[in-house]
């Protein structure tokens, strides 16, 4: 993205839902808890600045998928996965760069074999500089470009790099035994989602690849546990939008014409946060940016 770009893919969105966030964004209640599939859990953050995570128990060891936003999240997660199992964290998996994704790593696993893809390592290694005040962050140990296969016996699971989507180095993680996926931002439930260095056109188009497996249960990057019928609208949303903003980018429109011009009543309800660019105009406006780079 060039700096005289309309679009601002800031420091507000690189740490949208993440740092910025703590303390605003609380939800009520406490962390739920659920099994998706045999030795497959759930973990639904109880704290909406968090992200949520996923936790499959092997024979002799734990992977995870995202550790939550810094030490309090992780042992948070932590004091749930110890309520199933003993057995050490052998593997996480980050989806992406963001703290809220990632903070909870030397808690969860210290000992653990931290995974990324190339992107997201050298993103959270530029985080790590004092002068980002992210020297807690612990990245990744393995990194992939395209896909690897994670085997904790009897269970193993598939992690992919889908493209350019929420961000330029995304992993979603298939457990295709337990017919589930981890979708980290990708994918959140009813809920506008902020939209990082990434492209919209592909992160549709990596949706209707989720949409072909035969997954049952969905855990997104935030909010409740979803299945295909969520991810399915959440999939049509990105889609509408991204025709509606070429039509009008197509007509000329400035980008003033098209925030203004977008029309989508059938997602009124989602969840939408004008202060941190994760409104239906602060998507249409990244998608604006993304034509122009075309």
């Amino acid at each position: 993205m060039h700096r005289d770009s309309p679009v601002r893919l800031s420091k507000t969105c690189a740490f949208l839902l993440t740092l910025v966030l703590a303390g605003s964004l609380a939800a009520e209640g406490a962390p739920v808890l659920k099994e998706v599939g045999p030795g497959l859990y759930a973990y639904i953050s109880d704290y909406d600045a968090s992200a949520n995570s996923t936790f499959l128990v092997g024979n002799s060891g734990i992977l995870v998928v995202d550790t939550g936003l810094d030490a309090k999240e992780g042992n948070k997660l932590l004091e749930k996965i110890r309520g199933i199992s003993p057995l050490p964290v052998k593997f996480i998996v980050n989806t992406h760069y963001h703290r809220d994704h990632q903070g909870g790593n030397a808690v969860v696993g210290p000992s653990a074999t931290v995974i990324s893809t190339d992107w997201t390592r050298e993103r959270t290694l530029s985080l790590m500089r004092p002068q980002s005040g992210g020297s807690s962050l612990r990245p990744a140990d393995l990194t992939f470009q395209q896909q690897l296969t994670v085997h904790l016996d009897p269970y193993f699971a598939e992690v992919y790099f889908p493209g350019k989507a929420h961000t330029s180095g995304d992993a979603l993680v298939y457990f295709p035994q337990q017919k589930s996926i981890a979708m980290g931002d990708l994918f959140l439930t009813n809920s506008c989602p902020a939209m990082d260095q990434g492209s919209a056109e592909q992160w549709i188009h990596a949706l209707d690849h989720v949409l072909e497996l035969p997954v049952q249960s969905v855990v997104p990057g935030h909010f409740e546990l979803a299945t295909k019928s969520e991810l399915r609208r959440f999939r049509d949303y990105l889609s509408d939008l991204y025709s509606q903003v070429q039509a009008m980018y197509l007509r000329g429109a400035t980008l003033e014409e098209v925030r203004r011009g977008i029309q989508l009543p059938k997602y009124r309800d989602f969840r939408q946060y004008e202060k941190y660019e994760a409104t239906f105009a602060d998507n249409a406006a990244v998608i604006y940016g993304q034509l122009q780079q075309h």
